[in-house]
């Protein structure tokens, strides 16, 4: 049994009265109020759930035009070989997951790699490493965003076939491209990239299996498309119109039930190459249009969950999701709200038993010092995690 015991406890919805916690087999046992000195005493800290990220990209090193390059992998397993390209694409994956877990995220969810990449991976991923939550490579329309991944369809039929593939491989949920994406050249972000039929057949067929199907979405007529279509989730959410960010009460009450991942966030001390610069401008899509959206969507009521993006560009890192939920207060939402969406709200999305301080809830655990409620800085600075009741690493005060 193993008690830790600290300032505060925050459970993955709110600051709770007791301040001990108490871990058994890889999971919560139990929570109680202790005043002696039992357990592991985490002087001025708070315990709060092993942070989630619900829109990374494992397979993309993170390094200038990493998407794009994951589109030359057909060309390097016929040059290099199959089998050393995998093991190149291993080692990238797991270095992406320790980055993540330094930085106090234990559960991720990936939502784009090359031909079912990760999903292979993980049949025989090593132990200590976040937990995986996988989509395989995403559905896209003939050239559009992404396409070079593999995953190119067209046509009703055509989806339905892509969404039995993916569950085939062992996909725990279905990603769709619905709109243009700022860094696939081509692509138009403003505009829907499939038909409504196309999209029903997708989420049906999703829906048939079991599984959730999630839709990134620019354009506010992609949006509307993928609403109209019953998906679980949408990536960005921007709703982009030729005259900026449109977000009315109708879409609002659309959007009841779906879990919007705002993917916020960015290493603000890389400096931006101008040709990027240009794509994100002649794309509409810029951190004050970026954050007018989420705050919007929060204000509204809206599922709000928490993604970074990681690993698509230098300004997005892997580890990147402390700057994530900061900047999504720094766009006006409270700290506690960001903290659910990083923790429960998000561990919800994914359908996982994590995200919370709770008794039978898997005992993946963060310390930092301090209250991450009042000042969300805190996250930047990991103390201790807990990766299923197992320590990684870390230290506190005694």
């Amino acid at each position: 049994m193993i008690a830790l015991r600290a300032d505060r406890i925050f459970d993955g919805e709110r600051i709770v009265d007791e301040n001990l916690v108490l871990i058994d087999d890889g999971k919560i046992v139990g929570l109680e109020r202790e005043a002696g000195a039992r357990g592991e005493v985490l002087a001025g800290c708070t315990i709060l759930p092993g942070l989630v990220d619900a829109h990374v990209h494992l397979t993309a090193d993170a390094g200038a035009g990493a998407l794009d390059r994951l589109g030359n992998l057909r060309i390097a397993a016929q040059t290099a070989g199959l089998a050393a390209t995998r093991r190149a694409l291993g080692a990238t994956i797991e270095r992406s997951l320790r980055l993540h877990l330094a930085a106090g995220v234990t559960t991720v969810r990936d939502l784009g790699d090359p031909y079912d990449a990760v999903l292979k991976w993980r049949r025989e991923a090593p132990p200590a490493l976040p937990t995986v939550v996988a989509s395989g490579t995403p559905l896209t329309s003939v050239g559009g965003h992404c396409w070079g991944l593999g995953g190119e369809v067209s046509g009703p039929e055509a989806l339905r076939a892509a969404v039995r593939e993916r569950a085939a491989n062992g996909a725990d949920v279905i990603q769709v491209m619905a709109s243009g994406g700022v860094l696939t050249p081509g692509t138009d972000t403003m505009s829907p990239q499939f038909t409504p039929e196309e999209l029903a057949a997708a989420v049906d067929e999703a829906h048939v299996l079991g599984l959730p199907i999630t839709a990134h979405a620019h354009a506010l007529s992609a949006v509307r498309q993928v609403i109209d279509a019953g998906v679980d989730g949408i990536e960005h959410c921007t709703c982009l119109t030729e005259d900026g960010v449109v977000i009315d009460d109708e879409l609002i009450e659309g959007l009841a039930g779906i879990a919007v991942c705002g993917t916020l966030g960015s290493d603000r001390s890389i400096v931006v190459p101008p040709q990027i610069l240009e794509m994100v401008a002649k794309a509409g899509i810029g951190e004050a249009r970026l954050q007018q959206a989420v705050r919007r969507l929060y204000d509204g009521g809206v599922r709000i969950v928490a993604g970074s993006g990681g690993g698509i560009g230098p300004a997005k890192p892997h580890g990147l999701l402390p700057a994530t939920l900061a900047e999504y207060v720094e766009a006006g939402i409270p700290a506690t709200a960001a903290l659910i969406a990083g923790t429960s709200a998000a561990a919800d999305a994914l359908r996982v038993p994590k995200g919370r301080i709770r008794p039978g809830a898997d005992a993946d655990i963060l310390v930092v010092e301090g209250d991450p409620t009042q000042d969300i800085a805190v996250l930047a600075n990991p103390t201790i995690v807990y990766l299923a009741g197992v320590r990684l690493g870390g230290s506190a005060g005694q």
